[in-house]
């Protein structure tokens, strides 16, 4: 069953709490994305910034495994919830 948006939103907002408590890949999220500490408070509820979040983790394997295992989800779940928010859906080609 696909990822809905709000279920989406709400794996975004895991993903966003997993990253601030971990102080050193928040600074890489930082400099990656340009964003701010305040960035974090004031766009928490945005389905853009929970996208760039999804995007930023999804980037690397280990942080997929370690977030999923955390939270005892499957590790598609995460690509699954990028894919349902905004600028998420799969280029087609053909």
């Amino acid at each position: 069953m696909p990822v809905s948006a709000d279920q989406a939103e709400v794996i975004g907002l895991q993903v966003l709490g997993w990253l601030a408590a971990k102080d050193e890949l928040l600074t890489v999220f930082m400099g990656a994305s340009g964003s701010s500490v305040d960035d974090f408070k004031e766009r928490a509820q945005d389905p853009e910034f929970l996208g760039a979040v999804l995007d930023f983790i999804l980037m690397d394997d280990s942080w997929v495994i370690e977030f999923c295992d955390g939270q005892g989800m499957e590790y598609t779940k995460l690509a699954e919830a990028r894919m349902a928010l905004p600028g998420g859906a799969q280029p087609h080609w053909t």
